[in-house]
Order: structure tokens, then sequence, then C-alpha cells
């Protein structure tokens, strides 16, 4: 008879037939996403007389950057990026600020008509922005922020989607916290920026590329307030370039390249943080 414990069974990881068919898809699938973005970079970095060649090339032959320093001579791609930095920047900011406090109003505080006015904000997200430009263009022409920058992110500053998101974020988030906190004499804005703030960062993230992203592609609130060149943003300037640049293609598509890239810094510093937002919405419910 044998004692002592037996040896560990090794257990072999066979692979399955479905998930490497669901990994082919996915494969497939994230190459057809990425190619017209890659073919966009590609054709960018190419001189104009090698461009659009059939079979389309995949690495830039000949390589040339001249395509970029182009673009300043057509249109005010500097100032125009300044321009649409600035308001994608005070836009996403404010907009956090803003949305962080009216869902923490929500979401922890008990005050006499909530309910009513969170569902008027709901109902808010139903109307078509179109429908509202004008009395909006009425109320920044009153305050004289016609052709002003600051009449595209002022609006901007209430997001009903992100004050929604984050009062159903910050419910499940145990209040114990809040609880305990306010025994020892922790106020409002203590618990919110020190406890709940913290514990949020997916949601804060998820938001912040939404915002920004938002922000940043905006063509159709540039079209109605401003009028002034020196005020003009990216996306206004993209529609003059490819109306009036000449036929050169890749200078467009050189400016489209550096319209982007931004976003795609911004994704991916907040990746991590978006998916896991994604997650956790999955698994609290």
């Amino acid at each position: 008879m044998t004692t002592g414990r037996a040896a560990p069974v090794r257990r072999r990881h066979r692979i399955r037939p479905a998930r490497v068919v669901l990994g082919l898809v996915l494969l497939v699938v994230g190459v057809l996403m990425v190619a017209p973005l890659v073919w966009l970079i590609v054709q960018s970095l190419t001189a104009e007389r090698a461009a659009f060649s059939l079979p389309p090339g995949w690495l830039p032959r000949p390589f040339t950057v001249d395509n970029f320093a182009n673009i300043d001579g057509l249109i005010p791609f500097g100032r125009m990026a300044l321009n649409s930095l600035q308001v994608s920047l005070i836009s996403t900011v404010g907009s956090m600020l803003v949305s962080v406090l009216a869902g923490y109003a929500f979401s922890r505080l008990r005050f006499r008509g909530r309910q009513a006015i969170l569902l008027v904000m709901l109902s808010a997200l139903m109307v078509p922005v179109q429908t509202t430009v004008i009395p909006v263009f009425v109320l920044m022409r009153n305050l004289g922020l016609v052709d002003h920058l600051a009449a595209l992110w002022l609006p901007a500053l209430i997001n009903v989607f992100a004050i929604f998101f984050f009062r159903q974020y910050f419910n499940t988030i145990p209040r114990e916290l809040d609880e305990a906190a306010r025994i020892d004499g922790a106020s409002h804005p203590w618990i919110l920026f020190r406890i709940i703030v913290p514990l949020s960062g997916p949601a804060l993230a998820a938001m912040t590329i939404l915002a920004f992203e938002a922000s940043w592609n905006n063509y159709f609130g540039p079209l109605i307030f401003l009028s002034s060149p020196q005020h003009m943003t990216l996306p206004i300037g993209l529609v003059t370039l490819q109306a009036g640049q000449g036929g050169s293609s890749v200078v467009v598509f050189a400016a489209i390249t550096a319209v982007v890239v931004p976003v795609m810094v911004v994704f991916l510093a907040f990746q991590r943080s978006f998916a896991a937002s994604i997650a956790s919405a999955g698994i609290r419910g």
C-alpha cells in the first residue's frame, strides 16, 4: 500500500474549434476596419505621382512629407488646429466637471423634483440637435458670442448623456463609503472628489473619449456659429480644402490624417480604462 499525495494530473488545454473560428472572424473584421485607416496614412505619405496605384500599395513609395507641408499653403491649418484644440479641451474638461457634479447630485442627494428633472433631461436626448439650433443661435446672438469660439464650447458644457451615465455609474458604488465618510465629518465635495471620482476612473475615461471625439469632429456647430476664417475649426477646413485644393487628393489625405491622429492618441491613452468601463458596466448591471 502506497502512501503520500498523488501526483497532480496535468490538464491538457484543448483548442476548441468554436474559439478558433471566433478568433479568425474577429481577426478578419479587425483587418477590414483598420485597413482603410492604414491606406489613408500610407497615401498621405506617398508622392502624388505614385499615389492611388493599382493594386494599392501598403507602404509609402516614394516616401514624402511634402503633402503635410503643402496644407498650410492652402488653408490656415495651424490656426484651425489651435481653434479645434481649444474648443475640444474646454468642452471636454468643462462637460466632465459639470456632468460629474450633476451625476453626483442625482445619485446621492435627495431633493424635490429630482426624478422629474432627470426625466425632462433624458427626454432632451430624443430631440434632434437641428431642431434646437435656432433658439441656441438666438441665445448666443443675445450674448454677443456669434462668430466666437465660446458659441461652440458653452452649449457643450451640458452633456445630458454624460450626466445620466455618471448617475448610473455612481449608483453602483456602495453608499456605505459615503456614510463612513460623513461620520468622520466629510462634506459632499470631499466625498465626491476623494471617494467617488477615484473609483470612477473607467467611466471618466470612457466619457472623456466620447466628449473629445464629438467636439473635435463637430462640423454642424462651426458651420452655423462661425463665419470668420480666423475662427474656423478643422472640420470646416477639411471641407474648404477638399473644395478648393486643385485636385491634389494626397494633400486632403494628409490633412485628414493630421485630424485623425489626435483622436487616436486620446483613444490609445484611455483604451484600457474604456474597456474596463464596458466590462464593469456589464458586471455591475
